[in-house]
């Protein structure tokens, strides 16, 4: 995996920090989807972030993939009732 220069990783910190918890997580998945394998440790090391914190993002927007496809529970919700 090929990393970005310096000059862009400056900018990516200065968006990331101007963003709500939720955009974060969302934002550094988007980066981490973009790069692929190695991703998550190194987005997590240039955002200071923990790579839960990507794990989440990459979950919440699979969500949103299922909110967009008609889907109204999440995937495992309690389907019994």
């Amino acid at each position: 995996m090929e990393g970005y220069t310096a000059e862009i990783e400056g900018k990516m910190q200065r968006f990331f920090s101007g963003l709500s918890e939720k955009d974060r997580r969302r934002y550094a998945a988007v980066e981490v989807a973009k790069l692929g394998h190695g991703g998550v440790e190194y987005i997590a090391r240039v955002l200071a972030c923990d790579p839960q914190t990507i794990r989440q993002g990459l979950r919440d927007l699979e969500e949103e993939e299922d909110a967009t496809t008609g889907r109204i529970r999440k995937k495992g919700a309690d389907a019994r009732r």
